[in-house]
């Protein structure tokens, strides 16, 4: 009898001491499941960047300087990756603009015809960069349509899909559907009593959307926005469809690396290419979560 009792009082006593190390060894076993993910970033990505930042570090052909140094001091390195950066600045402004107003529209009204006007809005996504390259050499190119309207308008051929401006229309092509989704899912889900609030305490329409809309929807606008120009500043497709003369980072690697073999200059600009990207994400993230939090 006495032995019974000591048993079972002695259950919670063994039960509290093995309890944590069962718990630890679940969450230790848990992890096990990011192996597969791990390994693969580890190969395919994290190794391969390692040796691109090391052989960017060597010097290069041309000048014999290491090769970030050459980036850095060098007119043309430096002039084509302030033009990737502002070219990729302003088509997520636009698009971030122009889809903002267009989702906004498309979120809070209903007519005849709205999914095919989403769908039609969509399309360019499914489309690859070559594919947008020809369709805006298609539109400005020297047989495009511009080139038409202004031989009968003017006797010149009005062209503009190989250079900056072509590129900026094709890159504006497929960012805009990338913004709209995104911003129509933020408007739908966004309270239409704030909205009302404000107009009933005698706000304008502009009052509404600067004070009301905007920051409601702000995280998703940083979001897609930094997207945008992640896109813009790797996106290579349509730009070598367009041309290679055009001074973008993307081609001067390519060019780099095919044409010269220089391989410490074409790792050296995909390591900056790559560490600029990875700051505008790292700030949208910071400041689209900042955002979250004080609207909570």
């Amino acid at each position: 009898m006495s032995q019974d009792v000591l048993a079972t009082e002695g259950q919670p006593a063994r039960r509290a001491v093995f309890h944590p190390v069962l718990k630890r060894f679940r969450r230790m076993a848990s992890h096990w499941w990011l192996a597969p993910a791990l390994g693969f970033f580890c190969a395919f990505w994290l190794l391969p960047f390692v040796q691109l930042i090391a052989i960017g570090a060597q010097p290069d052909n041309s000048s014999q300087t290491l090769g970030y140094w050459a980036v850095l001091t060098h007119s043309q390195y430096l002039w084509s990756l302030l033009s990737t950066v502002l070219l990729s600045l302003s088509v997520s402004l636009i698009a971030v603009a122009v889809a903002g107003v267009c989702g906004c529209f498309l979120a809070r009204h209903r007519f005849f015809g709205k999914s095919a006007v989403l769908a039609m809005l969509t399309f360019p996504l499914a489309f690859p960069g070559v594919v947008v390259g020809f369709l805006v050499i298609m539109l400005g190119g020297r047989q495009g349509l511009s080139a038409q309207i202004g031989q009968v308008l003017s006797g010149e051929h009005w062209t503009f899909a190989y250079s900056l401006t072509g590129l900026f229309v094709g890159y504006l092509y497929f960012s805009i559907p990338r913004v709209i989704m995104t911003v129509m899912a933020a408007f739908e889900k966004l309270d239409p009593s704030l909205e009302e609030a404000a107009r009933s305490l005698g706000a304008s329409t502009w009052r509404v959307v600067r004070d009301v809309l905007i920051p409601g929807i702000r995280p998703a606008l940083i979001s897609t926005g930094a997207i945008c120009f992640a896109t813009s500043m790797g996106a290579f497709g349509t730009v070598f469809t367009l041309g290679t003369r055009i001074n973008v980072v993307p081609i001067a690697i390519y060019g780099e690396f095919t044409n010269y073999a220089n391989f410490a200059m074409a790792a050296a600009l995909s390591v900056i290419l790559g560490v600029v990207t990875w700051i505008s994400l790292s700030l949208a993230r910071r400041f689209a979560g900042d955002s979250v939090g004080g609207g909570a």
